[in-house]
């Protein structure tokens, strides 16, 4: 029960942060702007994070919330290639919606510069156990090459996604994400389809 609170309060603060940082923007949201929004309070908010700043890094908790709501869904695909396609198109819709390109610039450069954890390329992330699953079952259903170990796959395919991610920042988010990477994904994601 105790591990279940501890989510519910950490994910409210950073649910809280995010909507805050998007309506309000970055620099004129307070640490008590995001406890009032949380309904927590400021011993809550500091056990969990050092200020503000911290709070860039958690935009992956979100995105790996993303993924775990739309991996339950009943209407998703179970072919691998769909379903990593599918999961892309998802999550960019939902970054190009409620993500200011402001803020996904600060967490890349936040990344780039950071002595300490790199929470993008964190292993243990929900977004990294589902790649496994999705390409290791692939290669067992003969969907996706087996020339390649599913480290390989995912390292690629992580990096193309923060490529686009990049890209999509650094042009000042002159194109539709979710739009161009639903035409790009398929070719990347067809070199590494099992031969028929």
């Amino acid at each position: 029960m105790g591990k279940k609170n501890t989510r519910n309060t950490k994910g409210r603060i950073v649910a809280a942060a995010w909507k805050l940082f998007y309506e309000q923007g970055y620099e004129d949201t307070t640490v008590e702007d995001i406890i009032f929004e949380s309904e927590t309070s400021k011993g809550s908010f500091y056990h969990y994070f050092d200020g503000k700043d911290a709070l860039l890094s958690s935009l992956s908790v979100l995105f790996d919330e993303k993924y775990e709501e739309l991996m339950r869904r009943e209407d998703r695909p179970t072919e691998s290639v769909a379903l990593l396609e599918y999961l892309n198109h998802s999550l960019f819709v939902v970054i190009e919606n409620t993500v200011s390109l402001d803020l996904l610039s600060r967490l890349f450069s936040s990344q780039l510069v950071t002595k300490g954890e790199k929470h993008l390329l964190d292993r243990n992330r929900t977004y990294f156990k589902l790649l496994r699953q999705i390409i290791s079952e692939g290669q067992t259903r003969g969907e996706i090459r087996a020339d390649f170990t599913v480290s390989e796959i995912v390292k690629a395919y992580a990096m193309f996604e923060r490529a686009l991610m990049y890209d999509w920042c650094l042009s000042g988010g002159e194109y539709s994400l979710p739009n161009y990477a639903q035409r790009m994904t398929p070719l990347f994601l067809q070199a590494f389809r099992a031969r028929k």
